[in-house]
């Protein structure tokens, strides 16, 4: 009988802690991204100000991640977290007190969010990097990263449900509050941790050479280059997907905050399933054929819920698109922490951030233009076909890998019988 292996990560102390105060952190992460959406919308109407949203949260981190990864890979990591933490639940005060007593506009959320985004540059990068010294054992980083998922996911199962009971019964600033609060969890966690004596190593490289060291590392490394670019090609033309859900909430199911963050949950919960199904696989499995299949779930998920109008069925095919998308992010980042190398890790996570954080904006964008002349339900099934061409492309690469793999081993043999 195998050993179940879904929680070994747990084993290390330092990542059972960071594990307890980041589920926390995001539960109200997750509470703040619903009221935030709601309220742009309910104030706005507009499907194009969700996608300028999406984009005020994520294009800093974009413009930035690359000094965040160099900074990642050059300072301690662990203080570089823990002021990224302080400086969120600073952003998340700053927002409550500005709801709360109503001095507040569309644009004053906005620029908040896009505070947080910058923040972000530099947190993301650091975070990731340390998952890999929290974990004594560095064959558990996969389950590790599976299990960051998870708890991702299911802080979104939760978070958006919670968020739709509390902005009907007590208000937007009540979830902006919980999110400050939330960061207690994280950042006693953290000062909690006991890891490795950070070492000071000589970098005589100014940042515009670190930068050109890691992009080349990159174009060096095919995995990690073909990760990015399926990655990228996601980011702008699939998951903006998320920014319409306010709409099918709103007026295609006739609901309120309540039925967004239902929605919200349920594609929270099927990226739940997925990631607990990740963190289960055993070592050596193909996670790229894996990433191939769930596109494809996730593109049929896509096309079926674009025109669903009926709410039940919905939100099932709500849980396969989170199935499905889950495998985006989750694989891609595994493959990439686990291929790199730890001198290049926070450089390589930053081009990752990259291509998730700068893609995802300006698709936010170009999906909120796209709906404005389409209609949101044509635009979500677009997106959904993208995915599957996507999805298709995938296994005709993994096709080919295989293939030449075949023919240098040929090439290997015949050359060992001729010596």
């Amino acid at each position: 009988m195998s050993k179940i292996s879904t929680f070994n990560a747990f084993k290390s102390r330092n990542y059972r802690l960071y594990f307890a105060g980041q589920s926390v952190s995001l539960l109200g992460t997750w509470m703040q991204k619903t009221a935030v959406s709601w309220v742009i919308y309910s104030q706005t109407h507009s499907k194009f100000m969700l996608g300028l949203t999406l984009f005020a949260s994520l294009f800093p981190s974009f413009l930035f991640s690359f000094l965040g990864g160099v900074v990642s890979d050059r300072y301690n990591r662990f203080k570089v977290l823990l002021f990224t933490q302080v400086a969120s639940m600073v952003q998340a005060v700053l927002l409550t007190v500005l709801v709360f007593f109503g001095y507040y506009s569309v644009w004053a959320i906005m620029a908040l969010t896009a505070v947080l985004g910058l923040i972000n540059a530099f947190d993301v990068p650091a975070r990731q990097s340390l998952v890999y010294e929290m974990v004594d054992d560095k064959s558990d980083l996969p389950n590790a990263l599976a299990l960051n998922s998870s708890m991702v996911n299911l802080s979104r199962l939760i978070g958006p449900g919670i968020a739709g009971l509390i902005i009907e019964k007590f208000g937007d600033s009540v979830c902006f509050g919980a999110n400050a609060l939330s960061f207690i969890a994280v950042i006693g966690s953290l000062l909690m941790m006991r890891l490795p004596e950070f070492t000071p190593k000589p970098h005589g490289k100014n940042v515009l050479a670190d930068l050109k060291d890691g992009f080349e590392y990159i174009q060096q490394t095919p995995t990690i280059k073909f990760m990015l670019l399926m990655l990228a090609s996601i980011s702008l033309l699939v998951l903006p997907f998320s920014t319409l859900i306010p709409v099918y909430a709103k007026d295609i199911f006739k609901g309120t905050a309540s039925t967004f963050g239902v929605i919200d949950s349920v594609i929270g919960l099927g990226a739940f399933g997925g990631g607990i199904l990740l963190a289960s696989l055993s070592a050596g499995t193909d996670l790229k054929k894996i990433l191939a299949v769930n596109t494809v779930i996730f593109a049929v998920g896509l096309i079926a819920f674009s025109h669903m109008h009926n709410y039940p069925v919905a939100l099932f095919f709500s849980a396969i698109i989170g199935f499905g998308m889950m495998s985006q992010v989750t694989i891609g980042n595994t493959i990439i922490q686990t291929t790199a190398t730890p001198e290049m890790r926070g450089r390589v996570i930053s081009y990752y951030a990259m291509s998730f954080f700068g893609m995802q904006p300006l698709g936010g964008l170009l999906i909120g233009a796209v709906s404005q002349k389409i209609g949101v339900p044509d635009t979500v099934m677009a997106e959904g076909m993208v995915a599957l061409l996507l999805g298709v492309l995938h296994f005709a690469f993994l096709r080919r890998s295989r293939l030449k793999k075949k023919a240098m081993a040929a090439v290997q043999q015949s050359t060992e019988a001729i010596s």
